[in-house]
């Protein structure tokens, strides 16, 4: 099957496909005298694992490392499932940081009037120098937000 035929197939964009043959996370396609791309079921079977592998957040270099667990045959379950628990710990340390980015930007809109007023606690602490003026946040929103900053 040709490129838009392997996109189709996959759910991966044909420019996604494209770089992830350029950075080499997927094994060239074979390609016809034109120079065409002719993708075989095996290319598919790969590039529906690096789609389910995006589709769960992993990152490049992660997907990496589980299509070579993937293709060894001889492979560990425990590499997988220790590879797998660090994303998980990657996904909640991220989450954290995103309810505390919440909180911070929830209380800074909270306390801005919202009239036809110039002053603005948001833009005031958005551009402050320091971070005293986020001090007067509750310590679980300061924190998200210093994370930002």
């Amino acid at each position: 099957m040709n490129i838009g035929d392997a996109a189709k197939a996959t759910g991966i964009s044909v420019k996604m496909l494209r770089y992830y043959e350029e950075i080499g996370l997927v094994r060239p396609a074979n390609r016809t005298y034109s120079g065409y791309r002719v993708y075989g079921e095996k290319d598919i079977a790969t590039l529906r694992f690096v789609g389910r592998a995006r589709d769960l957040g992993f990152q490049v270099k992660q997907i990496a490392a589980l299509l070579d667990l993937w293709r060894d045959q001889s492979r560990s379950s425990a590499d997988v499932k220790s590879l797998a628990l660090a994303h998980v710990a990657d996904l909640e340390q991220r989450r954290r940081q995103l309810d505390e980015m919440i909180a911070a930007i929830g209380h800074l809109a909270h306390n801005c009037h919202g009239g036809d007023r110039p002053d603005c606690p948001i833009l005031t602490t958005l551009g402050s120098e320091s971070p005293a003026k986020v001090a007067r946040m509750p310590k679980r929103a300061r924190t998200g937000f210093a994370a930002v900053a």
